[in-house]
């Protein structure tokens, strides 16, 4: 395939668009993958879902764990363009760019049913900590995470970076506020604030539960705390009135996975 070396290449364009806009995301059903092992779990995911088929690659100056992606993706019959270095670096946001991007399908996962424990972001508008707390709930055994209005594209760049693979084996869902209490089942809402009346480790979360972590700034918002709910919190020392999300979610999303005691 001839090198593409022009701004102006439709395929260029297309991932220029998915870097950059929501409404491209939403439209084309597809994001970005930069890096090789986000690349690799693509490919494994390809193996179990055979509708599901990477659309292309760009490449420039591999790198040697980047050429064995590379390898594999030709091999399983992805349209790979090798593309100058300048275009490349047009086509990643990534910090240490390692010579290789590829455009995937969002996965389209069941959601479960019935559910027995999962997460909502309300209000969460880093995409980086999206995707770090996805990582925390695929880690940690969640079924399923909610996405309401407000919270940042779970399939922004850097979300799909910070979640290090999870969107292939986590279903997620972008839901209106009116969509959400058919998704949560029978499940207890938990809703985690500083003032919360349960502290975490007392919760009993082996019943069928759903986690809400609300914004770094001013925490869930009045739709989340509409919904029936109990209120649980993280105990802090020295004044201290919050934590990340990322790190409060991780906290909680492991206590649940400590009590239903398949972490050994």
């Amino acid at each position: 395939m001839p090198l593409i070396t022009s701004p102006s290449n439709e395929k260029v364009k297309r991932v220029r668009a998915l870097l950059e806009q929501r409404k491209a995301r939403r439209t084309y059903r597809q994001m970005v993958l930069e890096s090789p092992r986000l690349i690799d779990e693509a490919l494994r995911f390809s193996q179990h879902h055979p509708d599901y088929r990477l659309a292309f690659a760009f490449y420039a100056n591999p790198t040697p764990r980047a050429r064995e992606t590379l390898d594999r993706l030709q091999a399983a019959g992805v349209p790979c363009y090798e593309v100058t270095p300048a275009i490349l670096e047009l086509c990643t946001e990534a910090e240490t760019p390692q010579g290789i991007i590829a455009v995937a399908p969002i996965p389209e996962l069941p959601w479960p049913e019935p559910s027995t424990f999962l997460i909502l972001l309300d209000r969460v508008q880093e995409p980086g900590n999206v995707g770090a707390v996805l990582r925390s709930a695929a880690a940690a055994g969640a079924e399923g995470a909610i996405i309401p209005p407000g919270t940042a594209d779970p399939w922004h760049p850097k979300a799909v970076r910070a979640a290090a693979g999870a969107h292939f084996v986590l279903p997620v869902r972008i839901a209106s506020w009116a969509e959400i209490p058919s998704l949560l089942g029978s499940t207890t809402v938990w809703l985690a604030t500083p003032g919360g009346e349960h502290v975490y480790f007392e919760v009993n979360w082996r019943e069928p539960v759903t986690l809400i972590l609300g914004g770094e700034a001013s925490g869930p918002g009045p739709e989340a705390q509409r919904l029936p709910h109990r209120a649980v919190r993280i105990p802090m020392a020295r004044g201290m009135e919050s934590l990340n999300v990322a790190v409060a979610g991780a906290l909680l999303l492991y206590e649940v996975a400590r009590q239903r005691g398949w972490m050994k």
